[in-house]
């Protein structure tokens, strides 16, 4: 199977944050002073998938990367990557989008008379 070069063409930034990753995890698990045989088996993945991890290869399963982190004990940051606490983006459209005025429904509108209903 031929895979064109436009397909797996990542975005400059998104190239660079993963090999940062990459590095990141290959300096913690030398910092752990774990040998990659015993890093792979602990992840449950073969030493050329870990070195693709320690590359930044994109090719590589959001989930290796994340057992990877889990093994060195730095996973705890994962769930937090697109925290609604953290979107400034959609914090702000979400915020454009608020009503200028609020009504309350008829129904829970007191009447106007002041009588509670039909006797």
């Amino acid at each position: 199977m031929v895979i064109s070069k436009t397909s797996t063409k990542l975005p400059l930034p998104v190239q660079r944050a993963l090999r940062k990753l990459g590095g990141d995890i290959r300096d913690a698990r030398l910092r752990r002073r774990i040998p990659t045989k015993i890093m792979a088996d602990r992840a449950s993945i073969s030493r050329t998938t870990l070195n693709k991890v320690e590359k930044g290869e994109h090719g590589v399963s959001l989930g290796i990367y994340a057992t990877v982190l889990f093994v060195l004990g730095l996973h705890g940051r994962i769930a937090e990557l697109a925290d609604i606490k953290t979107d400034t983006v959609g914090l702000e459209l979400e915020e454009e989008n608020l009503p200028q005025r609020i009504r309350r429904s008829k129904k829970s509108r007191p009447s106007r008379t002041g009588k509670k209903g039909n006797a």
